[in-house]
């Protein structure tokens, strides 16, 4: 199925908690010299018009982004987040465009470091193509991005960012996404492995985490917001990042970034955010 389009979607709530962890983790990243990859299994379009009939018909970053937009009161984390959303709307006082987490990973980038992105989706694609046109150190696939994952590892850079991010419109993606982490892990044990999950149907997404919980990695990280209560009906009621192998001190910068967007965002009932570590 391919009729996911994340611009319904760009800058919500779930954006706002997996793009300002993102960044820290290319930041604590670069702490090293090294050069680091960065594979995106679902790239998206790369950049997200707010004004378009997208993410007008749903509204969503009204609840996510354009709450801290203008903030003056904003954590060190959160503050570097807007500066490079400020910085993807050229610096213009109005919120017009949302980057994906390309462009987040492209506006951090030291010389010369790699992206490895995947995008099957035809339009999403093209964007892709056009944003990025003519960078060497960019490769843009159109194929399955987990299959795609397995043939990148382990990379010649021999440290890698990987943020697995898919729609979840197959149900077998609670499946197939743990399944493809872990044997990317026996490839390639050291990344930094980032899994983006909804949580639409609390015990469908337990499920999948679990498999990961019991795979036997160790240095596992959850970090998660709840903005409604856990629910029946349809909607995602929370969204979280799994991560494998967090760097050093990302937790502490994850406790900054819920801390500051639990009572913003919180859209009324329910827990708000829980943090777990998974193994030592």
């Amino acid at each position: 199925m391919l009729s996911y389009r994340h611009g319904y979607h760009a800058g919500n709530y779930a954006d706002v908690l997996k793009h300002s962890v993102l960044l820290q983790v290319l930041k604590l990243m670069h702490k090293k010299p090294t050069p680091f990859v960065y594979i995106d299994t679902h790239a998206g379009a790369g950049g997200y018009a707010l004004s378009d009939e997208f993410a007008q018909k749903t509204g969503e970053y009204l609840e996510g982004v354009a709450k801290l937009w203008g903030k003056e009161d904003l954590p060190e984390p959160l503050a570097e987040y807007i500066a490079d959303v400020t910085h993807f709307n050229q610096g213009k006082p109005e919120l017009s465009f949302y980057p994906g987490s390309p462009a987040f990973v492209d506006m951090n980038s030291y010389e010369k470091e790699r992206m490895v992105l995947h995008e099957l989706h035809g339009a999403d694609h093209a964007q892709l193509e056009e944003q990025f046109a003519g960078d060497r150190y960019i490769r843009i696939v159109k194929d399955d991005g987990l299959k795609g994952l397995i043939a990148a590892v382990p990379p010649r850079e021999r440290r890698g960012v990987i943020l697995v991010d898919p729609s979840y419109e197959m149900k077998t993606d609670y499946q197939d996404v743990p399944n493809a982490i872990i044997k990317a892990h026996k490839k390639f044990a050291t990344g930094v492995y980032m899994l983006w999950y909804p949580v639409v149907n609390r015990a469908q997404t337990e499920g999948m985490l679990k498999i990961l919980a019991q795979s036997g990695i160790k240095n596992q990280l959850r970090i998660e917001q709840s903005v409604r209560a856990d629910s029946d009906e349809f909607g995602m009621t929370a969204a979280g990042l799994w991560i494998i192998n967090p760097p050093w001190q990302l937790d502490s910068k994850a406790d900054e970034i819920l801390e500051y967007l639990s009572p913003l965002l919180n859209q009324g009932g329910g827990k708000v955010t829980m943090k777990l570590e998974v193994g030592e």
